[in-house]
């Protein structure tokens, strides 16, 4: 079946891409505003306060792709959603403010150094503390600010939903969950550092193919009254969201700091059972005799030029190219062919970005 947009929706002389980065300019807006709202706000209860505040402020103004709210106002058009609605934007908005949450959250976890090229939260007020001559441990403080700016974040985005009808804040709830217990996963995952395609096919779906695709598209065509386009959306994000954590995997072990704009190689470093790692030391024996039972003791160049030369990175580039084929035929014929194409296009960046 074929779904046109409504008449009423349709965008005169005004491309699928164009309409949506309308939406986006608008999203960017709304969340410069109601932080420098808050900002204001704190500022004159108590100016130290504001420095929390900038922390999030500093994430979110940083860069980044924007591919959540760029999903979610995908599929609100798509659905035939009114592009002058206020709602869709707070809700794209809010998917970026929890995205912002993740990130200060996983970079402590990760005791990551680089974000988009830039220091960490907690590596940035870890340094403030030592500058200012503070009581107490640098590295504790750093991190704890991180944490709390990463939980103001949530909270911010959880006021932006005030107006979210019922059945997208359940689309919400599920997507959250899916993030808190695939983090959860990640983590287990690394500490027991045990092999396992399945596993790290979960942790895959539920960090990237639901959280970064599938939810936010789904919340978009709940905000538009297009129930009708979930199944094509489910199998489009989950096919697509295992290409783009297979290309994450792929630039961490091959990709450069400058590139990428954080450490280069930091999932070796971690432990991280990547999708990646896990098909390698499943499926290759030479890998699984370098790496033993401790990624970090392998030399990460030695595990780079392995992965190339037995060919493991030619089979997961494989794996994305099937996984993207899958992703845009799922939209084919589905969709209004003006929105197909443009999330056809969508996937295909995602899938084979370079950062």
């Amino acid at each position: 079946m074929t779904t046109f947009l409504p008449e009423s929706h349709q965008f005169s002389g005004v491309t699928a891409h164009e309409a949506r980065n309308r939406i986006l300019a608008r999203v960017e807006r709304r969340i410069q505003e109601f932080i420098a709202e808050e900002r204001r706000e704190w500022a004159a209860l108590n100016p130290d306060s504001t420095e929390l505040i900038d922390c999030v402020a500093r994430m979110v103004g940083s860069g980044g792709k924007r591919l959540r709210p760029a999903f979610c106002i995908a599929g609100y058009l798509a659905g035939g959603g009114d592009p002058d609605s206020q709602v869709v934007v707070d809700a794209a908005a809010a998917l970026e403010l929890l995205h912002t949450f993740a990130l200060l959250h996983d970079d402590v976890m990760d005791d990551s150094e680089l974000r988009r090229n830039e220091p960490t939260a907690h590596v940035l007020h870890s340094s403030l503390h030592e500058r200012r001559d503070w009581r107490g441990e640098p590295r504790r403080y750093g991190e704890s600010v991180a944490v709390l700016a990463g939980d103001l974040a949530l909270v911010y985005a959880e006021r932006l939903l005030a107006d979210c009808p019922p059945h997208a804040r359940r689309t919400w709830g599920d997507l959250c969950t899916e993030l808190m217990i695939g983090q959860f996963l990640d983590v287990r995952a690394a500490a027991r550092f045990d092999p396992d395609p399945e596993l790290s096919s979960w942790i895959a779906l539920f960090k990237s193919g639901r959280y970064t695709v599938y939810r936010p598209l789904a919340m978009g065509a709940e905000l538009a009254g297009a129930g009708h386009l979930l199944d094509a959306f489910r199998t489009y994000g989950l096919a697509l969201g295992e290409a783009f954590q297979l290309r994450d995997d792929l630039l961490d072990a091959f990709g450069s700091s400058e590139s990428t704009g954080k450490p280069a190689q930091l999932d070796f470093k971690q432990h991280k059972m990547t999708l990646l790692m896990s098909f390698a030391l499943r499926g290759n024996a030479e890998v699984s005799a370098l790496v033993g039972d401790d990624l970090t003791a392998a030399d990460p160049q030695e595990l780079h030029d392995l992965l190339v030369r037995t060919g493991c990175r030619d089979d997961v580039e494989a794996t994305i190219d099937e996984r993207l084929r899958t992703a845009q035929t799922a939209v084919q014929g589905v969709l209004d062919p003006v929105w197909s194409a443009e999330l056809c296009t969508m996937a295909h960046q995602a899938a084979h970005r370079d950062s």
